[in-house]
């Protein structure tokens, strides 16, 4: 039996999870635990406000009695915002007082890309554009090549969790260049869960969302690397 702990901030797309805890087999649970939020806002200042450790370090304390094998700071922005040594140093401090691996979205999207085996990616962000140059310089000092970056000032996770289907594949869409390899969908907060076949259709090469990423990255840590195609070509190259 493997439990892996997701620490979510708020609420925006966490029924991504039970979606995604459905296609596990059935000695794997995927155990949400939803952080305080101060306020939500797409701004560099919130964000460092909303990973502070005391809100991490009480979500973990929520899921001591679960008895995690691995734990994830289910949030890209308040990660990244951190800056890339910033956001190892929080995970760190999450799984040192869990005493179990530990890791966050962002960092989960640095290892993911890795594991896919390119080199060149795009972001299709949510955010305003001064927020999500964070995630390009986080990416780039992981030693990442960001070919393009388009912002789509989405000024809370509210709102970014109010895509819809179409809007979420425009949203990718709006971002797709030949010379990128991967296309990225860095917004815990956005339904993709679902869309990930959809998504690789319409763009013609690997697409990785935060929750998708999330939820790799927390199986890998968890030791259980499983193959789930329906969520994309990430999961189809994993346990192969």
């Amino acid at each position: 039996m493997s439990t892996i702990g997701f620490l979510y901030p708020g609420y925006g797309a966490e029924d991504d999870y039970p979606y995604m805890q459905s296609l596990m087999p059935e000695d794997v649970t995927l155990k949400l635990i939803h952080t305080s939020v101060g306020v939500d806002a797409h701004e560099v200042d919130a964000l460092l406000d909303l990973g502070r450790s005391d809100r991490l370090l009480a979500g973990a304390e929520a899921l001591r009695a679960d008895r995690p094998d691995a734990v994830l700071w289910a949030c890209t922005s308040g990660s990244f915002v951190f800056g890339l040594e910033g956001a190892r140093t929080q995970a760190a401090e999450v799984g040192a007082a869990l005493g179990i691996p530990a890791s966050s979205t962002s960092l989960a999207f640095v290892d993911a890309i890795r594991a896919l085996g390119v080199a060149r990616v795009a972001i299709a962000a949510t955010y305003p554009e001064d927020v999500a140059r964070h995630f390009r310089t986080l990416l780039e000092d992981a030693g990442i090549a960001v070919v393009s970056l388009v912002s789509h000032d989405i000024v809370t996770a509210a709102l970014a969790g109010e895509l819809d289907d179409d809007g979420v594949v425009a949203l990718a869409a709006s971002n797709n260049p030949e010379e990128a390899e991967v296309v990225l969908l860095p917004d815990t907060a956005m339904h993709t869960a679902r869309l990930i076949e959809r998504l690789e259709r319409a763009l013609g090469k690997p697409v990785l969302t935060a929750n998708q990423v999330t939820l790799w990255q927390g199986l890998r840590l968890a030791g259980r690397e499983l193959p789930v195609p329906a969520m994309g070509a990430l999961f189809e190259r994993t346990g192969s």
